[in-house]
């Protein structure tokens, strides 16, 4: 069921707000960012996605092609979100992390469709061959 979830980083310097169905799936990535950071994803539209708060805590890293804007509390370090654009996604988009959601119960995570994504290779579309440490 879609619905309006409030999420933050650690110290809450950085909050969001964003519109989302979580039953319709959540997704780990194996490339090296993600894998490092243990980044569990939601896809929200750009206009989904408020942040509500912390845009001068947030800092920014970029790698490789320099597509996904990883954003970052510069003051408590978690990543509550990262911002892209790719026509396959509808353009604009809010890659967040389920993990900042606040509000959320244990059950409920737990329940969660979590789909496994090969980003080490750029193939978003297909599972890696190793999925468990994800």
């Amino acid at each position: 069921m879609r619905r309006t979830y409030t999420g933050s980083c650690h110290c809450g310097a950085v909050r969001f707000e964003a519109d989302l169905d979580l039953e319709l799936g959540t997704s780990r990535c194996n490339c090296s960012i993600c894998v490092r950071g243990r980044f569990w994803k939601a896809i929200v539209p750009d206009e989904d996605f408020r942040l509500l708060g912390g845009e001068d805590a947030l800092s920014e890293y970029r790698f490789g092609s320099g597509a996904i804007r990883h954003r970052f509390c510069s003051r408590c370090g978690v990543k509550p979100f990262g911002r892209g654009e790719m026509p396959e996604l509808g353009g604009v988009f809010h890659a967040v992390n389920v993990a900042c959601l606040e509000g959320i119960d244990p059950r409920e995570l737990d329940a969660l469709a979590v789909e496994p994504q090969d980003g080490r290779e750029d193939r978003q579309d297909r599972a890696p061959a190793f999925t468990s440490y994800l």
